[in-house]
């Protein structure tokens, strides 16, 4: 086989999630009948089981066992083995239109392996998609910021910051790229209680370019449920998310074994569904 030929990779991952990629050489589940037939004139060099979250590794190595009877090398990795990315490749463990520029963060979050993982902040190079996914773009140079923008600027889509845009960090000349790109939408933190002050000021920053909170552009990932938070702080939390002109959707926090507790699972779902946060958001307006 030539070596400059790029290798054919079946890519399985224990469960789908909006970013999982839906081309035919994916898949989250074992191997069945008519996928062997499918793949029987396909040439399989290697079978990645990529794994994002620790509680899946269970799941993970049962996948590994199942597709083992391909008879190709099959190989474990992901961020559950607290792994460093490498450089990113579009469409590969992301479905196509995801985009990673840069990895790492210089943050101490309690509840984040990333530093930890990634070993500091590094810069990657930009490759075409829509939807950013850096851990912490905005510690990137200005250039790197700049060059990400000019790229966005040639997608069919218009952007999603889904990575997390850093509140503490945000200048005034990336709210203003980032509102000359007509971001579609972009998300912030809002993780511990410090992350207030900071959410508020990036409210006024995205606010002064011209950015409008009844858009809904601007969101905020409101972090809950973790050891000593009440339904009570919880909510207060996501007031005042509202207040500093943000969009909030509830995250709830899972323990190393991916467990949550039911009675805040009824709560987030009372957060996380746009159309009932929506709701809910226009009475608090309205009173």
């Amino acid at each position: 086989m030539d070596s400059k030929m790029p290798k054919k990779i079946i890519r399985v991952f224990p469960r789908r999630t909006k970013a999982t990629p839906d081309d035919e050489l994916a898949f989250t589940k074992a191997p069945a009948k008519e996928d062997f037939n499918r793949l029987a004139f396909t040439v399989i060099d290697e079978i990645h089981i990529s794994v994002a979250f620790s509680y899946d590794l269970p799941k993970a190595e049962e996948l590994c066992k199942k597709w083992s009877v391909l008879g190709v090398p099959v190989k474990m990795g992901g961020p559950a083995f607290n792994q460093p990315g490498d450089e990113f490749t579009p469409g590969l463990y992301l479905k196509k239109g995801y985009t990673i520029t840069s990895r790492g963060c210089h943050g101490g979050c309690w509840f984040c392996s990333v530093p930890q993982r990634e070993g500091g902040f590094r810069v990657l190079e930009i490759k075409d998609g829509w939807n950013i996914l850096d851990d912490n773009i905005l510690m990137s140079s200005q250039e790197h910021f700049t060059a990400v923008i000019e790229m966005l600027k040639r997608q069919p889509e218009r952007p999603i910051f889904s990575g997390g845009i850093e509140a503490r960090l945000l200048k005034p000349w990336q709210a203003e790229l980032m509102k000359s790109v007509k971001t579609q939408r972009l998300y912030c933190a809002y993780d511990t209680p410090d992350d207030y002050e900071p959410l508020v000021s990036a409210g006024k920053i995205f606010k002064d370019v011209g950015f409008s909170e009844k858009s809904n552009i601007l969101s905020c990932y409101v972090l809950i449920g973790y050891e000593g938070d009440t339904f009570e702080k919880a909510e207060k939390r996501i007031f005042d998310t509202v207040r500093a002109g943000f969009f909030p959707f509830a995250m709830l926090w899972k323990n190393e074994k991916g467990e949550t507790d039911e009675g805040w699972r009824r709560f987030q779902r009372g957060w996380c569904n746009p159309t009932i946060v929506g709701s809910r958001i226009k009475e608090m307006r309205l009173s």
